[in-house]
């Protein structure tokens, strides 16, 4: 054996075994998912039951804690997040206000200063009446939008939010004037059907979780969901706008992010381990109990999906007027 091309191959040898073990990269510490609201909300429940599968299932060799840091609009959890640049033991729950705030004014982080790990599922809009209501049908309220002053329309949780541009868009796609919708903003969902029962507003653009329950009890009716394909349980009746004619795709997403600056191998850890907790049976029948879709995306397509639809909302936000971006 030749000394020199053996010494060589031993140096080649270890150069990859370094390369290798710098590609690879798991949490070497208990990981934070962070979440912007108080406990006992949809974004709380979200977090626990990633933490849990995870823990339950050995999917990470840490422990992980789920931490509320609520108020300011979600910038107090948007800030604490933002300030851990490059540190993957930082997660956060996601939702659309990281667009719609930025937008609008309210906070001066958006999605581009995290980094998109992956689409968990998608909550999609539905769009609800009282039972009692005149309006029997998805081309009935779309007949009244022609008029969109004559459809009081309740939501939460202020102007501008997914819920309010839900009923923007489908204005928009009928035809009317978006400035025009007699809009009502809750402080909570609850209110909002609450003051639909009550017979004071006409309409309610809300998750279908929140109305599933009423629909079941015959108190309300959903005329349609925002959603690509039919929901099941007591929503699997209602048809999609699509199926109406309307192209009208539009829902409250849950994902997962990080601070900016992650790695490539920060990134593969964490999209690997979450595809993994959402093939699960807890996590399906928990998407099935909350009307949840799946819709598990990886970072590089979710980051192009992000882009879509900071535009989309972008785009009625200033035909509302709010956008200040």
């Amino acid at each position: 054996m030749n000394i020199r091309n053996g010494l060589l191959g031993l140096a080649l040898a270890g150069v990859s075994a370094a390369c290798g073990a710098q590609g690879a990269w798991s949490p070497q510490r208990n990981v934070e998912i962070v979440v912007a609201s108080a406990p006992g909300g949809s974004n709380d429940r979200t977090a626990r039951q990633v933490e849990r599968i995870l823990t339950e299932n050995k999917l990470v060799n840490v422990t992980l804690t789920v931490v509320n840091r609520s108020g300011g609009g979600g910038n107090i959890a948007y800030t604490y997040v933002n300030q851990r640049a490059g540190d993957a033991h930082y997660l956060l729950i996601g939702t659309p206000s990281l667009l719609t705030n930025h937008i609008i004014g309210a906070g001066s982080l958006y999605y581009g200063d995290f980094t998109p790990i992956a689409s968990l599922f998608n909550d999609y809009t539905v769009f609800a009446l009282n039972a009692d209501s005149p309006i029997a049908s998805g081309k009935d309220l779309i007949a009244r939008l022609k008029d969109p002053k004559s459809v009081a329309t309740g939501f939460a949780t202020t102007f501008g939010s997914h819920n309010h541009i839900a009923a923007c868009l489908l204005v928009k796609a009928v035809g009317g004037n978006v400035r025009e919708l007699k809009a009502v903003a809750f402080k909570g969902s609850a209110e909002a059907v609450t003051a639909l029962l009550g017979g004071h507003i006409d309409l309610v653009t809300t998750a279908a979780g929140n109305a599933a329950p009423h629909v079941a009890a015959g108190r309300m009716r959903v005329v349609a969901a925002a959603a690509p394909a039919r929901l099941s349980g007591a929503l699997a009746n209602v048809p999609t706008w699509k199926e109406q004619g309307v192209d009208l795709v539009f829902g409250g997403w849950r994902a997962i992010m990080a601070p900016k600056g992650l790695t490539p191998a920060q990134i593969a850890y964490w999209e690997g381990v979450l595809r993994k907790a959402t093939q699960v049976p807890e996590w399906r029948t928990d998407l099935e109990r909350n009307y949840w879709s799946d819709d598990f995306v990886e970072s590089q397509q979710f980051r192009r999906d992000l882009e879509k639809d900071y535009a989309d909302m972008k785009a009625v936000l200033v035909d509302l007027g709010l956008a200040k971006q």
